[in-house]
């Protein structure tokens, strides 16, 4: 059977509403609001299917910020994260320029980070902080990465000295779930035994047999990695490994790292999305972080001609070269 994955995403319209990790359901007086049952699809599995996006958590700190400091993620809510989300909009709106501050401009709209879930994405350990490194990590040479770091006009010799997102190859996994500037929709399609995810930006696609098969052997290695999936009760687990050296998260060992993700519908409108990274190799102990999709159907997924008009990596090589030739003197 044919599974037909249609284009579809979710980037001006949205439905707010903040949505916190999983936690025993909360009282009323004396009686417990039930959890959300999520629908079912045909053959009985939860349904996670539909449009979604990220973009209301765009800008939201990776780790906890220093305002913050000795607090827990579940404690900030309410009316500290109201405000705390609408500062954080209008300073990543004071990023632009020109027409982007007029009041009736679309990008005003789109960047509504008010209706953000969360203050920061680290949920564990509860400092809300990235682990320490290893002492083998320390040593170990670090790789740009999907989205690594480089010194501007320093090494551009050409294209292989940009990194694997630059040159339209791949975000990467989770870099592909984490929001961006533009290009945070994708689309979640399921079929009996199988969950595929498409993302917008480089229009890459994953799928996620849950038939129980094993991961593929060590010697085949896949930028988005081999991802195995299983139902635990209404969410949806899914472990990947088998990543290239090369897009491997914040410089892991691709040999050892492991990103066991978790999807759960908690909401007519929202997905709890949390990814555990696995690497004792790299940190002194397995973290996570996650947030909350909104699921949004108002608009199509947009085209991502990537190379086909990639007119800033031959831009930024231009500029590299014209350097050059003013530091010789021509």
């Amino acid at each position: 059977m044919r599974t037909s994955i249609a284009i579809a995403s979710l980037m001006l319209m949205g439905i707010g509403g903040a949505v916190a990790a999983q936690a025993p359901a909360p009282k009323v007086g004396a009686r417990a609001v039930r959890p959300y049952t999520p629908p079912r699809t045909p053959w009985g599995d939860p349904d996670l299917s539909g449009n979604l996006t990220n973009v209301f958590e765009a800008s939201t700190p990776f780790e906890r910020p220093d305002d913050f400091a000795g607090r827990r993620l579940e404690e900030v809510r309410g009316e500290e994260l109201a405000k705390f989300r609408a500062q954080l909009r209008e300073r990543t709106l004071s990023n632009f320029e020109g027409p982007l501050h007029g009041p009736d401009h679309w990008w005003q709209d789109i960047y509504d980070l008010r209706k953000g879930g969360q203050a920061w994405f680290v949920i564990d350990p509860p400092d809300g902080r990235i682990p320490p490194l290893t002492d083998e990590a320390r040593r170990r040479p670090r790789s740009q990465g999907p989205a690594g770091s480089y010194a501007p006009g320093e090494a551009w010799r050409g294209p292989e000295d940009f990194n694997l997102y630059d040159r339209c190859i791949t975000r990467g996994l989770p870099g592909s779930m984490m929001p961006a500037i533009y290009g945070n929709s994708y689309r979640i399609v399921q079929a009996p035994g199988l969950v595929a995810i498409q993302y917008e930006m480089i229009h890459e696609t994953r799928l996620i047999p849950l038939d129980g098969r094993p991961h593929l052997g060590g010697n085949i290695r896949l930028d988005m990695g081999d991802a195995r999936g299983r139902w635990e009760g209404d969410t949806l687990v899914v472990e990947t490994t088998n990543f290239t050296e090369r897009s491997a998260y914040r410089g892991a060992n691709a040999n050892r790292l492991k990103l066991i993700e978790r999807f759960t519908r908690v909401a007519p409108d929202k997905i709890m999305w949390t990814v555990t990274v696995d690497d004792p190799t790299t940190w002194t102990r397995a973290w996570t972080f996650g947030m909350p999709l909104t699921i949004m159907d108002a608009e199509a997924m947009q085209p991502y001609e990537c190379h086909e008009g990639n007119y800033g990596l031959v831009n930024m090589l231009e500029i590299a070269r014209a350097k050059d030739r003013a530091a010789e003197g021509r």
